[in-house]
């Protein structure tokens, strides 16, 4: 008796879960499908065992996909093809929807019913495979239980793509495309409808994590940004659902996208509905697209344009039929079934009484509106099950298919079908391919199938519900770019629109704005930026906006670069204002001339030295006419004139004054006893001082032009938006040193005419020569810091100013008052008055003689020709020219003799083929020649008959020759006759050009593909910067022209091409070459020659040691090794070029080497080329032996007897046969006509070469040796090429050897390649790559310009502009700085501007400080001294309480100026130009006051009058204190209405932001600057009307002239003022104040003053009586009452 069998081999179940469905069969699958979609879980306390999970909420959908298992399983047992003789059953279990139960499904489909149906305690597993499951999360569940047990697992719905990976997932498949593929396509859908603005709403697992995880990695680099990301939690909670839709509802994006399964959509959307949101357009995933839950009417109001892309649509045909044959009375006990009924109907099947529904028969009928179960019309998921059962079966069919001995496993065993493991079919899962409803399905290495999905939008049906409308699909083995169709005009979008929705977080930038993106938030959420002066953008959404080159600046909408305003002191307003007064002032002195001259014999005209006063008007006029100079467009010549000719006519002018005024005061020292100085001023001495006083000047301006002259300047420097023509001054010190000169001479003119201003007035000019230097000094001093300050045509404007100011002071000062004597007061102008006061000649060639004959021949019944030069080259014998000149050959090409002897093999071959030309025999002609014309003459050999019987002995095509430029001339003959030719080695890609050579055709590619081919070499080395060496014939000069313009193409330039030719100047050439070699940066040359021509220049140059270079050979001569001499294979050692292809032609060699001279007796080549293999000769000799004839080719080593590779010899073997092909095509026959082209046919006598040309474009045919041979419309064959590299090997030979390839039959990009782990010998045998470049990158900070002298490789690096910066290597441009911000010193940086106002820490605001000082230092000192002395006569006399009001005024405009200086605040802005106004209108009603006290004084003491009652102290005060009012006034409302304010200004100074005060209201300050002005100009006014009354103590005289600096002063400001910049406006304002201030204190006080002090006997009413004698007893009354004042 057996022991009991130990507890731990006992199998027991903990829990029992039955199937929904099962059947038994000989293989049995499981199945575990979402039935219920909801779950109760039970109350674990672990206090007693709890109850099972229980399901809820039943999903008739996916009991459909059980059916459809159930139907696929009984269609594939019915099958007598699949599994015949075997049987599939099942189990079918519920997994809820939710991992934990899917779990417990697994483990009991893995489990028997029972402990005694428990197989996996004894044997195999039971199941084969599973289908399942529907949830991403719950795969990932299943397939780890089932990988253990190597079980594989075939998913129908799951798509996450992290499923994919086959090391955690080994046993998974899936008949569902991988969310990777409907991530990709949704992104493609959102950046193809421009939606960049989008929220996303996922479910809480790892189908909607993972999804979401590829949409961000798709839509990454891409214009599209996630507004938010939501997450539907795992267990349903409505109040996080109504915060996921609140999100929805608030924000911006109007595109919804959604990773998530009905089963969470459902209650998800139920809410979404009750919230009324409409106008979102929905994007869904594949899982809950096709939903027909969502098809209820109630969804389309809101749901209504969804599109998502759908699983590729099916057909069952047996699914409608089957899923009505399910019902309770067929199963009684399947509670599935009960629940399905009760879900459909309402109604309970079941007769049990715990059943709240009422009962019903449970044989209703299945109609079309329960859709949820019978919606069969279009399958998706149901038809992925019915595939993956499909997929089980194929895969048990192949493994049962399987032969003993030739199976896959170990020994090439195959598995048992009596125990078949999981592990085993997977194996054949992995390998499965069938076809069902015309889909093909297999899986990928990863369990994926090929990826397919329906692009599905939900439309209006006609009931109102919603329909899935398919409007495209989505293709994932099309080509990228090419994976999404979409009918876009079937699609409804939300709201029922039919145009496609908007959903975009910011709306585009239009063309004149930049994107700026907000900081913190996506990409797409950015701010539209107008561009910056300058700048300019003409895109839509444009990143960054452009900077304008130098002579442009943006248009007013900023979109386009528009050519910059050429700005220059022009005849506009201004230019025809100063133009106008020019002329005016030219016509009035040009008057003053003629009153003049008309008068001159006048006492005032010649008393005032009339030769000087016609000089100084002649001078004026060219003065004002200068002026004209700085009015136009500046020229060389304009620029020269303008200084040179105002210096020099200004120079004149003063040099007669100051003449004028050496006479008056020279005159009246000589009436002195005993002067004689007169003598030393007479007409001669003035004229000599004019003439020297000029010479100076034009000496200086002389220097000035020889050295640095003036020139015409572009000045961009002030205004960005404008060019501004100027004339730059040249030298500085020039300008400044002619300025000097004019002002010495004024000042001169000046101190002279000041100390003669007391001499006699009838007739003393001095006094109006002070005034009128006065005026000349003053406006010049002005002009300087104008000058300075003033930009562009600003400071012509502003020197053409002081030009007609200053001319126009002369003019009236010394003028006026004499035109006023001699027009309007002629009884004054008398003596008594003043007293009392090749060609080229034409060269012709002529061909003389001619040569050719053919080598070898065979006769045949159709003829080919050829033409080679066996012979090399031509010796003309002339002998003088006594007797007919002729040639002869020297030298020998055995690479030649080797073509024409192939032409010979294959016509053998093709002969001995009974394939080709049966019962046609093929002959030849070839031909030898040396020189080019003797080729062009053996081609037309070629083409006559041998014999004179017509064309019968003709031949059909030539073949030839190697070089290009022969064939070109060749073909030039053959083509008017429809003769093809056939070259074999002619590459010239200008050969290509059907219209010029119709009849020509290769079998060696075009030097087009050669040029392309080496451009790729190039490119992949980054050689940017090559030379060229080539010969010069047709061959190497379109091929280096192919080459450059290919090269152009890539950016690979070309620093030299240097041709080189056999002549007798090749020593001087080759010289050059060196030296080019020797001296050019570029490290890579090509050598572009032919073989003949390569022999001569390697044996030229091999003795100058070139090394270091990088040598590129052309196919001609790169596979020529013994090329590398000694001398040589240092300098080729690493050489690289494309050669042809190699090639084997079985017997070719044999051939070649078998030649004997008995083989061709005819051939005398033969003979000499014989002799000169052995060293024998044919003839007797004394030096040489006798030749035999039977000497072996093997013995010799020369290019014929290499046959170790054939290249250019496979050429001429393809195009042999192409003639050959092409004659059998002729010749062919079916039912009357050539079945190539139709036409009649032809016999062999009837051939012709025209019929041959039109058959050739048709070959297409494969040698013997495997080269297929056809043409394009160019005549062209596949270009294929190997890139081979020059190796030395260890016994110093040269060894070619093959490292890529070049073929044209392949893709674009893949056609260049090099071999794998290949070793490569570089030039000059280094071990790296050769840099050949011609610039290095420019660094940051720097821009890359091209030079247009140069190739684009050769850029230059220029450092950035002023303003801009570049923080990239090679940047083409350089980017703007912000206004606020400038360049850092290395310019890849932009800082913030520094700050500048007028300061006291600089210079020019500490000056200006000390000069207000001391004027307030003065002011007080004057007033302290008047105060001590104001009991004196001069005080009192002068009016004293004035005098004091004046100078507290004067105190206060001093120190108004220092509130110009410093940083401009809103309290400093405003109290500037208040201040400075309130102050000076104080200090000139002052002014005012006393000089109508003056006159009114003199006035009141003509009998009866009373005026001075008028004029008291009370009504002084009054009248101060009114016209100082007015200017309060006028401030109040200046300071109300539109106050001044600080601002910062970028405009005049690139590099800093010069803060200053804005005037706020401009017509306020001009109105404060004009009534300034009125009153100045009334004081000036009545101090001129009393400028006579009695000197001593009369301040009028004083009064006008401080009134006229004051005028002067301010008239020049304003031009200097408008034109000035930043801080310099500030200065020009103070130095006005100053000025005007110091005017008024120096001329009214400082002679008081100095009498006070230095004078005081002088200080006394009896003095002051005592100066006027003679006045009327009136005026002496007057001065009492002005002592009592």
């Amino acid at each position: 008796m057996s022991a009991p069998p130990s507890p731990a081999k006992v199998c027991m179940l903990r829990n029992h879960y039955h199937p929904g469905f099962v059947a038994q069969g000989d293989f049995v699958i499981g199945g575990i499908f979402p039935i219920h979609y909801n779950q109760e879980m039970p109350d674990i306390n672990n206090s007693y065992s709890p109850t099972p999970v229980k399901c809820n909420s039943f999903d008739p959908r996916a009991f459909r996909y059980a059916q459809t298992m159930r139907l696929a399983v009984e269609e594939i047992n019915q099958s007598p093809e699949l599994l015949p003789d075997y049987t599939l059953g099942y189990k079918i279990f519920d997994s809820c929807s939710y991992p934990l139960t899917g779990q417990r499904a697994a483990l009991a489909m893995l489990n028997g019913l029972s402990e005694v149906h428990s197989p996996l305690c004894r044997d195999a597993s039971p199941l084969l495979a599973v289908i399942g499951e529907s949830g991403s999360s719950q795969s990932i569940v299943l397939s780890r239980i089932l990988q253990p047990f190597r079980i594989p697992m075939i998913s129908y719905f799951s798509s996450c793509a992290c499923l994919s990976d086959r090391i955690k997932f080994p046993t998974f498949f899936r008949v569902i495309p991988s969310d990777d593929y409907q991530v990709k396509a949704i992104a493609q859908l959102l950046i193809r409808f421009n939606w960049s603005w989008v929220g996303l709403v996922r479910a809480d697992r790892e189908y909607g994590r993972f999804a979401v995880q590829g949409l961000l990695r798709e839509l990454q680099g891409s214009k599209v940004c996630v507004a938010y990301q939501e997450i539907i939690p795992l267990l349903y909670n409505r109040q996080r659902i109504l915060e996921i839709i609140q999100v929805i509802r608030s924000s911006s994006a109007k595109v919804v996208v959604s990773f998530s399964s009905v089963g969470e959509m459902t209650p998800f959307l139920r809410d979404y509905m009750m919230q009324n949101i409409t106008g979102i357009q929905w994007v869904a995933s594949e899982a809950w697209v096709t939903a027909s839950v969502f098809t209820g009417n109630e969804y389309y109001p809101y749901m209504g344009g969804t599109i998502g892309f759908g699983i590729r649509k099916g057909h069952i045909s047996r699914l409608t039929d089957y899923l009505q044959t399910v019902n309770p009375h067929i199963y009684p006990n399947n509670l599935l079934v009960k629940e399905l009924w009760e879900t459909l109907y309402g109604c309970s099947p079941s007769l049990s009484s715990g059943s709240q529904l009422p009962p019903c028969s449970g044989q209703e009928s299945l109609l079309e509106q329960h859709s949820a179960y019978m919606n069969t019309s279009s399958p998706r998921v149901a038809y992925n099950v019915y595939k993956a059962v499909y997929a089980v079966a194929h895969s048990l069919h192949n493994l049962l298919l399987c032969q003993p001995g030739s199976g896959p496993f170990q020994n090439n065993s195959c598995a048992s079908s009596n125990n078949i493991q999981p592990w085993q079919l997977q194996y054949y899962l992995q390998e499965v391919k069938f076809n069902i409803a015309g889909e093909e399905v297999n899986f990928d290495l990863k369990g994926d199938t090929i990826p397919y999905y329906d692009i599905i939008n939900w439309q209006r049906g006609i009931g109102g519900n919603t329909e899935f409308v398919n409007v495209g699909l989505f293709d994932g083995t099309k080509p990228a770019g090419e994976e999404l169709v979409i009918q876009e005009d079937r699609i409804i979008w939300a709201g029922h629109q039919s145009k496609v929705p908007v959903s975009v977080c910011s709306a585009s930038c239009h063309p004149g704005s930049r994107k700026a993106v907000r900081r913190g938030e996506p990409v797409c959420c950015f701010d539209c930026v107008p561009c910056d002066h300058g700048k300019i953008s003409n895109q839509t959404d444009s990143i960054e906006c452009t900077f304008c080159s130098g002579d442009f600046w943006s248009n007013k909408g900023r979109t386009a670069c528009i050519p910059k305003k050429v700005e220059f002191l022009a005849y506009d307003s201004l230019g025809i204002t100063l133009t106008v007064t020019s002329a005016i002032g030219a016509c009035l002195t040009i008057a003053v001339f003629a009153i003049f001259f008309y008068h001159k014999n006048t006492a005032i005209v010649r008393v005032n030295n009339s030769e000087l006063s016609f000089f100084i008007l002649f001078s004026l006029t060219l003065c004002f006419l200068c002026s004209l100079v700085f009015v136009g467009e500046p020229t060389s010549w304009s620029c020269m004139l303008r200084h040179t000719a105002f210096s020099i006519t200004f120079s004149l002018c003063l040099s007669c004054i100051l003449g004028k005024t050496l006479v008056v005061l020279a005159a009246f020292t000589a009436t002195r006893p005993g002067d004689n100085i007169m003598k030393w001023l007479g007409p001669k001495q003035q004229r000599f001082i004019i003439f020297s006083c000029t010479q100076v000047q034009v000496v200086t301006c002389a220097a000035w032009l020889i050295d640095a002259p003036p020139f015409p300047s572009r000045n961009t420097q002030y205004e960005h938006s404008k060019i501004i023509l100027e004339c730059s001054v040249g030298s500085s010190i020039a300008f400044w040193c002619v300025l000097g000169y004019i002002g010495l001479q004024a000042c001169l003119c000046f101190v002279l005419a000041f100390l003669a201003r007391k001499l006699p007035g009838n007739f003393n000019e001095a006094k109006f020569i002070t005034f009128s230097m006065l005026i000349f000094c003053a406006v010049w001093l002005a002009f300087i810091p104008a000058y300075i300050s003033s930009p562009g045509n600003y400071a012509d404007a502003v020197e053409s100013f002081a030009i007609l100011a200053s001319s126009f002071g002369l003019l009236f000062c010394l003028f006026s008052p004499k035109c006023y004597i001699i027009l309007l007061k002629p009884e004054k102008n008398t003596k008594q008055h003043l007293m009392a006061k090749t060609k080229s000649e034409k060269q012709t060639c002529k061909l003389i003689g001619q040569t050719g004959f053919m080598e070898f021949s065979k006769e045949g019944d159709l003829m080919i020709g050829g033409v080679f030069s066996i012979s090399g080259t031509d010796i003309l014998v002339d002998n003088g020219y006594q007797t007919l000149p002729y040639k002869y050959c020297k030298s020998w090409h055995d690479r030649e003799l080797k073509f024409a002897r192939t032409v010979i093999f294959t016509v053998e071959e093709i002969n001995k083929d009974g394939d080709i030309l049966p019962g046609v025999s093929l002959g030849y002609r070839l031909f030898n020649g040396c020189g080019n014309e003797n080729q062009i003459r053996a081609a037309i050999d070629a083409i006559n008959a041998e014999d004179s019987k017509g064309c019968t002995g003709q031949i059909q095509a030539l073949i030839g020759h190697s070089s290009s430029g022969i064939s070109k001339d060749i073909n030039s003959i053959l083509s008017p006759l429809s003769i093809p030719q056939v070259s074999h080695f002619a590459t010239c890609a200008c050969l290509s050009d059907k219209r010029l050579y119709p009849t020509f055709f290769r079998t060696v590619p075009s030097d087009h593909f050669q040029s392309i081919a080496l451009v790729q070499l190039m490119k992949h080395f980054d050689w940017r910067w090559v030379g060229i060496i080539y010969s010069e014939d047709l061959y190497a000069e379109q091929g280096t022209a192919e080459f450059t313009e290919e090269a152009m193409k890539m950016g690979i330039c070309v620093e030299y091409r240097i041709p080189f030719s056999i002549t007798s100047q090749i020593i001087f050439k080759t010289d050059a070459i060196v030296e080019k070699l020797r001296d050019s940066s570029s490290k890579v040359v090509l050598l572009f020659m032919p073989l003949s021509y390569t022999k001569v220049f390697l044996s030229t140059i091999e003795n100058y040691n070139i090394t270091g270079k990088q040598w590129l050979g052309s196919e001609s001569w790169i596979t020529q090794a013994d090329l590398s001499s000694v001398e040589r294979k240092y300098m080729l050692q690493g050489a690289m070029g494309f050669a042809l292809p190699q090639a084997s032609i079985p017997g070719l060699g044999e051939f070649l080497l078998s030649l004997k001279p008995s083989d061709e007796p005819q051939s005398d080549i033969i003979k000499v080329i014989w002799e000169k293999f052995f060293d024998c000769s044919f003839s007797p000799s004394n030096t040489s032996a006798m030749c035999t004839g039977t000497e072996d080719l093997r013995t010799v080593s020369s290019d014929y007897t290499d046959v170790t590779h054939f290249r250019p010899e496979n050429n001429v073997y393809k195009a042999v046969y192409l003639v050959a092909y092409a004659l059998h095509a002729l010749l062919q026959c079916s039912n009357g006509s050539n079945p190539t082209t139709g036409k009649p046919c032809v016999n062999k006598s009837e051939v012709r070469p025209k019929l041959v040309l039109e058959h050739i474009k048709y070959v297409n045919f494969t040698t013997r040796n495997g080269a297929k041979v056809f043409f394009d419309e160019n005549g062209e064959s596949v270009a294929q090429y190997d890139l081979v590299n020059w190796q030395m090997k260890e016994d110093g030979s040269t060894e070619i050897v093959n490292i890529g390839y070049y073929d044209t039959s392949f893709p674009e990009g893949d056609r260049f390649k090099l071999k794998d782990n290949t070793k490569i010998v570089w030039g000059a045998n280094s071990n790296e790559v050769p840099r050949s470049v011609c610039r290095e990158p420019c660094p940051p900070g720097t821009r890359k310009a091209i030079n247009k002298f140069k190739p684009v490789c050769c850029f230059d690096c220029f450092g950035c502009p002023e303003g801009t910066i570049s923080n990239q290597t090679n940047s083409p441009e350089c980017l703007i700085c912000p206004p606020e911000f400038w360049p850092n010193e290395n310019k890849d940086q932009c800082r913030p501007k520094p700050t500048e106002y007028l300061s006291y820490k600089e210079v020019m605001g500490a000056l200006l400080t000390g000069f207000s000082c001391f004027g307030v230092f003065l002011s007080l000192l004057t007033l302290i001294i008047l105060v001590a002395h104001k009991e004196t006569p001069i005080v009192k006399a002068n009016n004293s309480e004035l005098s004091f009001m004046l100078l507290f005024s004067l105190t206060l405009c001093f120190l108004c100026s220092l509130t110009f200086i410093g940083r401009p605040s809103e309290w400093s802005c405003m109290l500037r130009h208040t201040a400075f106004g309130i102050t000076f209108v104080l200090c000139i009603s002052c002014v005012l006051g006393k000089t109508i006290v003056v006159l009114m004084a003199f006035r009141a003491t003509l009998p009866g009058s009373n005026v001075m009652k008028w004029f008291g102290p009370t009504q002084q005060r009054l009248s101060v204190l009114a016209f100082t009012l007015i200017q309060v006034v006028i401030c109040i409302l200046w300071l109300t209405i539109s106050p001044p304010f600080p601002k910062m200004n970028t405009k005049y100074y690139k590099e800093k932001i010069i803060l200053e005060c804005a005037l706020g209201s401009s017509v306020g300050f001009w109105a404060v600057l004009s009534y300034i002005g009125l009153l100045a100009l009334l004081c000036f006014v009545l101090a001129f009307l009393a400028r006579k009354l009695p000197d001593s103590f009369n301040e009028a005289k004083l009064i006008t002239f401080s009134m006229l600096i004051f005028c002067a002063v301010w008239i020049t400001f304003i031009p200097a003022y408008v034109s000035s910049p930043g801080k310099f406006t500030v200065a020009v304002e103070i130095f006005a104040i100053l000025a005007s201030s110091f005017g008024l204190l120096g001329c009214i006080f400082f002679p008081k003053c100095y009498i006070i002090i230095f004078r005081p006997e002088q200080n006394s009413k009896k003095h002051l009586m005592a100066r006027i004698p003679r006045i009327h007893c009136h005026f002496r009354a007057a001065i009492d009452p002005l002592m009592d004042l």
